[in-house]
């Protein structure tokens, strides 16, 4: 049981938060300064966040015993 928490909490804080982070970053910092391609640097920026809270979801779910009832 210890095992499927770690592999999730190893999932949500390795890759959801930092992803949630970067994706929060581009489109809030570095989307402005770009004056061409501003509004596809948003959208990649807000991609990244989205699928950022997916694996931080998905991590929070994850374990490696299959569930069966």
């Amino acid at each position: 049981m210890k095992s499927g928490y770690m592999a999730s909490k190893q999932i949500t804080v390795g890759v959801g938060i930092p992803m949630i982070v970067v994706g929060a970053l581009i489109a809030l910092l570095w989307a402005p300064v770009e004056v061409e391609l501003g509004e596809t640097v948003e959208f990649v920026g807000s991609l990244i966040g989205i699928l950022g809270v997916v694996f931080f979801i998905a991590g929070l779910f994850y374990t490696k015993e299959p569930v069966l009832q």
